[in-house]
């Protein structure tokens, strides 16, 4: 069987400019050596620059207004995304240039049978990784949800959703996505559910996490069971938010910002769905928390059983425990603490990771995992590896046969 593997070759510096082949090649033969290649992998968090292709999207937005306003914002005639206001990307990710990040920025991709460019970006990626099937999501825009406009984040999540879907997954391959719903205005929000639900490259809609609504208002329950309708899962995308005048904002360090607002949103957002009872309004709805790594998952579900247990005619709608709930639904790997095994495993067993955990790399962030992080722990069966790497995920968004 052909391994995949190109012949060794000198590489130079690793930078924004690289190519995607050329900064995966080790990883590449990692993969591949250690047979990964043969198992069905899903991808379910990868992300592209709709950035790159901003002139593009903003033109399929919808209302002539924030199109036009979209469109003013240009300098020496290329629009840039000033749209969007200030993002909670902070800049100095890169650590000063010495860690590479973004590298598909200013990758050159030539195009392939007509392919967009975002398209053969992520062929590269998913060649190298082995992946069968990724789930794309957009980069700048998951700071969107804390646009004061809302007319701006429903007109930009329009026009995203119209491009991606035309542009690139318009191919007959593994590149799928979970559509961005504008949080701020539910009304939108059921418009793209209904429009894009029996797309076959659609394989669920996303909530970006950094935002200030409160997810069990009653705003949101016709569009919760319209979702749960489809069969198809919703997402909690976290995110950084470092400029912040409460909590956040007394940090004074990218690491510590990074360390505790992808984990601080969805924590808010998933005790409303809990405490309130949303799984038991809507049992047959998946949802999945996305990019908070993992060890905050054992402390929120022995907190809130705790706090439950002292106070549970505070929350009448809940029939069984806080954590049987959230042991029933799904969670990204990525970032995967592994510090310490020990938790890691009892972590792994708290949210019946064999069932419920699915494969992220993130890439190209600067903290992205490999399917090596899966397959390489010590504590798993093959089969739950397996699981992990792609059966669950494929079972969830009904991507194909599993790999049992």
């Amino acid at each position: 069987m052909d391994s995949g593997l190109e012949t060794s070759r000198d590489l130079g510096q690793l930078g924004k400019t690289s190519d995607t082949r050329d900064t995966l090649a080790r990883a590449k033969r990692q993969i591949y050596e250690s047979g990964l290649n043969d198992w069905l992998i899903v991808d379910v968090d990868a992300h592209h620059f709709e950035n790159q292709s901003w002139a593009e999207v903003i033109a399929e937005i919808p209302s002539d207004v924030v199109r036009d306003i979209a469109h003013s914002f240009t300098r020496n005639g290329q629009v840039h995304p000033g749209i969007m206001t200030s993002s909670g990307f902070p800049p100095n990710q890169g650590i000063g240039g010495r860690v590479s990040h973004d590298q598909g920025l200013e990758e050159i991709a030539e195009a392939e049978d007509g392919a967009h460019r975002d398209v053969v970006l992520i062929r590269r990626a998913m060649e190298c990784m082995a992946v069968d099937y990724q789930i794309t999501f957009p980069t700048p825009m998951l700071s969107l949800g804390m646009h004061p406009e809302v007319e701006v984040e429903v007109g930009l999540a329009e026009g995203y959703n119209k491009w991606l879907t035309d542009n690139v997954l318009s191919t007959k391959d593994g590149i799928h996505s979970m559509l961005y719903l504008p949080f701020s205005e539910p009304e939108a929000c059921e418009r793209i559910v209904q429009q894009y639900a029996d797309h076959p490259k659609v394989a669920g809609f996303m909530v970006t996490s950094v935002r200030y609504k409160p997810v069990h208002h009653n705003q949101y329950m016709r569009l919760y069971r319209m979702l749960e309708e489809t069969g198809k899962p919703l997402g909690f995308h976290a995110g950084p938010h470092w400029p912040d005048s409460g909590y956040m904002g007394q940090l004074n360090r990218f690491i510590s910002m990074h360390a505790i607002s992808f984990v601080l949103c969805n924590i808010v957002h998933m005790t409303n769905w809990v405490i309130n009872g949303l799984p038991e309004r809507f049992p047959k709805l998946p949802v999945v928390w996305i990019e908070s790594g993992l060890s905050w998952l054992p402390f929120m579900m022995q907190r809130l059983d705790s706090e439950y247990m002292m106070r549970s005619s505070e929350a009448p709608n809940l029939k069984r425990l806080p954590s049987e709930y959230i042991a029933e639904m799904y969670f990204t790997c990525q970032p995967m603490e592994r510090t310490n095994m020990k938790l890691l495993e009892a972590t792994f067993e708290a949210i019946n990771a064999p069932t419920q955990l699915l494969y992220a790399s993130d890439w190209p962030h600067w903290d992205f995992d490999l399917p090596t992080v899966i397959a390489d722990l010590p504590f798993l069966d093959e089969q739950s590896k397996r699981n992990i790497l792609g059966n669950n995920a494929a079972n969830l968004f009904g991507l194909g046969p599993s790999d049992n």
